[in-house]
């Protein structure tokens, strides 16, 4: 399994690196933990700060970007469901809200980055964010925008993993990156056991048959179905972003064999 996840921070200063991509499209895969930094809930503007900074290097290189959040930094639909025994659907639409909220702070730093970004999301806000719409995603993106999909796919008991895996499939999107607090993926946690191995490649169906905590078995599954590469990487590496764009050895890299 990967490590679970531990808190870290973002330098405000990316390396510059060099190399061209080798992905036009992607899907960046973010938790709302990845969010908060080092605060024990909500949103950290240095973190914000940075991924704007981070997506801006990397639509430099002309890589058409998308973003999928979660929203655990501020509410976690599954959690508090287990724990305080409310209907499930209720608390995991409480989730996807969440993650409207983590979707418009990230389009305001990207924004002020000089950034242009569009927010879809899959429940109606229209006051706030538009519709999640493939077509126009697209369009979106051929413009030179960043897209944050947020609000999950819309319906509870699924995860913002299978939005990602979804989203790359639907807009043809060439790789989902998932940024973590994690340098990859291990065969135990690392924090907790020394002797933990990190892999380097995993096939699709190693994961499944093993239970490695890299993404949950649906998005996972999607994946392999559409031959869809994931990279789990560490984001709080400077530049980690831009090196898995252009092909470079990063994190762990998820694929069928």
């Amino acid at each position: 399994m990967s490590s679970s996840d531990s808190h870290g921070s973002v330098s405000a200063k990316p390396a510059k690196l060099t190399g061209k991509a080798v992905y036009k499209r992607i899907v960046l895969k973010l938790s709302g933990e990845a969010l908060k930094g080092k605060l024990d809930f909500g949103i950290d503007s240095a973190i914000l700060e940075d991924l704007a900074k981070q997506i801006k290097d990397v639509k430099s290189l002309g890589v058409e970007v998308t973003v999928v959040l979660g929203g655990g930094n501020i509410f976690r639909g599954l959690q508090t469901s287990s724990a305080t025994g409310m209907e499930r659907a209720t608390a995991d639409y409480m989730g996807m809200l969440a993650t409207v909220i983590n979707g418009l702070a990230l389009q305001d730093a990207l924004e002020r980055a000089g950034v242009a970004s569009r927010v879809q999301t899959a429940i109606e806000i229209a006051k706030v964010a538009e519709p999640y719409i493939r077509r126009r995603a697209m369009r979106h993106l051929e413009k030179g925008r960043v897209v944050i999909f947020v609000g999950g796919i819309g319906s509870p008991f699924f995860t913002t993993d299978t939005t990602a895996a979804l989203r790359a499939m639907e807009i043809g999107a060439e790789v989902v990156l998932k940024a973590t607090n994690v340098d990859g993926i291990y065969t135990a946690d690392p924090t907790k056991d020394r002797k933990a191995k990190k892999f380097e490649t995993v096939s699709f169906m190693d994961v499944l048959k093993k239970g490695l905590k890299v993404m949950d078995a649906t998005a996972v599954s999607l994946c392999m179905e559409g031959k869809m590469p994931i990279i789990v990487f560490d984001l709080h590496r400077p530049g980690n972003i831009r090196r898995a764009v252009c092909g470079e050895p990063v994190g762990t890299r998820v694929v069928n064999q």
